[in-house]
């Protein structure tokens, strides 16, 4: 049940509407809303909307009212606190995501989402040791080891960065971000012969070197 609930949020939210289609949708919905017996499909197809259009506060009174009949529905939990991180409700969006993870402690993008927060919140160690943990759970995500080393890089641990930069473009090779945030550290560092070193082997993996040439004449710069 969860899962298509998470599928149908997906969906309102990347789909390519307008703004007007999207007011059009909300207005459907809500008619919908008012003519029809409880619904949790349609109060969080109404929340995605309201998400879409920006109404952050809508978006949390309609995940509000899910949760008060489905306490632990996750796609509810995990948007109110995407909602409540729009207004800066970084307390309140904390508490939605635990609440998430004690129902679904491997949910990966509630773990990522609160180590958002945490740094949000100025609390850098603790979101330190959430993507420590979201890493021990998901050990194959690159995505996961780039988030760690873009914190590491804020708390200046630059060896441990310049670790996980390797670690996610050995898990997604052919990401040119990856590539380009572990050359950008090493320029930082003065490490131009290294840097170009990364710049060669990407372009051996397969990504074509017009997208770094960029780096490549920032390694020549003295």
């Amino acid at each position: 049940m969860a899962r298509g609930f998470l599928f149908i949020l997906l969906y309102f939210l990347f789909s390519p509407l307008g703004a007007q289609n999207w007011r059009d949708s909300l207005t459907v919905l809500n008619k919908q809303i008012a003519t029809s017996p409880w619904s949790t499909d349609l109060h969080l197809r109404k929340a995605a909307v309201n998400l879409e259009l920006k109404q952050w506060q809508y978006a949390v009174e309609e995940y509000a009212l899910v949760l008060k009949r489905e306490p632990n529905n996750p796609a509810a939990l995990f948007y109110r606190a995407y909602a409540n991180t729009h207004l800066r409700r970084f307390d309140l969006a904390r508490n939605d995501l635990n609440d998430l993870l004690a129902y679904l402690p491997r949910h990966f993008e509630a773990r990522l989402s609160l180590a958002v927060v945490l740094q949000q919140m100025g609390r850098k160690q603790e979101a330190l040791d959430e993507l420590n943990q979201t890493i021990q759970m998901h050990a194959d995500s690159a995505v996961a080891y780039a988030a760690r080393a873009n914190l590491e890089r804020q708390m200046k641990h630059d060896d441990a960065a310049l670790y996980d930069w390797e670690r996610a473009e050995q898990l997604d090779p052919k990401d040119p971000t990856f590539v380009v945030s572990h050359v950008d550290l090493l320029l930082v560092l003065e490490r131009r012969e290294e840097a170009r070193r990364v710049l060669d082997a990407a372009v051996k993996r397969g990504i074509p070197k017009g997208m770094l040439l960029e780096w490549y004449d920032k390694c020549k710069r003295r």
